[in-house]
């Protein structure tokens, strides 16, 4: 299910097709529930890009699973990217298993 935003001006009478006008009459009367998912989708969104921004737009692999590995190796790199610099910025100490001598 699409998770679009109307425009201000949008009219479920001029848009036309029943789906548009149930999507419409969600958006209309059901706001809340509707921005929880369209945030949802915007975080996705963000997400993508900070990682296109990051490593790259392409995969260099020829393999359909050399390619998903490659994609996959992006995403975990972002994440280590991410907990890196949440360390940094809440001031959290880096110890991990640490021996009780």
């Amino acid at each position: 299910m699409p998770y679009i935003p109307f425009k201000s001006n949008s009219n479920p009478t001029r848009t036309g097709g029943p789906v548009w006008n149930k999507l419409y009459h969600f958006y209309s009367f059901k706001r809340e529930e509707f921005l929880t998912h369209y945030h949802k989708r915007s975080n996705v969104e963000t997400v993508f890009s900070m990682i296109k921004a990051k490593f790259g737009e392409r995969l260099r692999c020829k393999t359909e699973t050399a390619q998903i590995n490659e994609a996959l190796c992006k995403v975990l790199c972002h994440n280590l990217c991410c907990v890196i610099q949440s360390m940094y910025e809440l001031v959290v100490d880096p110890t991990f298993g640490v021996l009780a001598a």
